[in-house]
């Protein structure tokens, strides 16, 4: 098993915001991106250098999604967007992505963000092949679980995770891919969302949030 840590969230930091289990969530929100009214259901923001991140709801050959249009060549940029109607602790959150970029093609979710110091991330990474689950603590990250798994830049895949308590479960194509857990930090509600790393340009096509309880 192999894993890639992604570089170190900056002290310096701009930050602009105010396929899964088979059990039924209830309040469930799937969001499909139809028109550019989405953008309003989302608040966008952004870690290191650079000015803010630039999304738009795009309709090309690779088809229609929220994506970042303008790629950031460091490494240590990261963008989000979070939905900005929900927020919780017990969450099941997914997407379905293509991604590409030369450096670092990858999709992301994150879930109880209360700060760039404090929230789980989780990442399917084209170059390294892998799926990997952080916890940032304090500004520290620690991989809590990965897996080795095929990530094509040129096939649409689907990420999720479920938060339930100390238990994260991390789906891939609609399959359980591995479930870590987290005693030490059980994390109280945070808003959930979408990121991308770096030169990215990865095309979001859906994302579906819904509590556990």
């Amino acid at each position: 098993m192999r894993t890639r840590y992604f570089p170190c969230l900056l002290p310096i930091c701009m930050l602009l915001f105010a396929c899964g289990p088979t059990a039924s969530h209830p309040s469930a929100d799937t969001v499909t991106f139809d028109t550019s009214e989405r953008l309003a259901d989302f608040d966008f923001g952004a870690l290191g250098d650079g000015g803010p991140p630039k999304w738009s709801i795009i309709d090309d050959d690779a088809g229609r999604g929220l994506a970042r249009t303008a790629s950031e060549p460091s490494e240590s940029r990261l963008a989000f967007a979070f939905y900005r109607h929900f927020s919780g602790r017990d969450v099941y959150v997914s997407t379905r992505f293509l991604t590409n970029g030369k450096n670092d093609p990858a999709a992301g979710l994150v879930v109880r963000f209360r700060s760039p110091d404090d929230h789980y991330a989780v990442r399917a990474d084209a170059i390294e092949n892998s799926v990997t689950l952080y916890r940032i603590a304090a500004g520290r990250r620690e991989v809590l679980g990965s897996m080795d798994i095929g990530v094509s830049g040129e096939a649409r895949h689907t990420l999720g995770i479920a938060a339930s308590e100390d238990r994260f479960t991390v789906f891939f194509d609609g399959k359980e891919l591995f479930v870590a857990t987290d005693r030490r930090f059980p994390g109280p509600p945070g808003k959930v969302g979408l990121w991308t790393q770096a030169d990215s340009t990865t095309l979001f096509e859906s994302l579906q949030v819904s509590s556990l309880h």
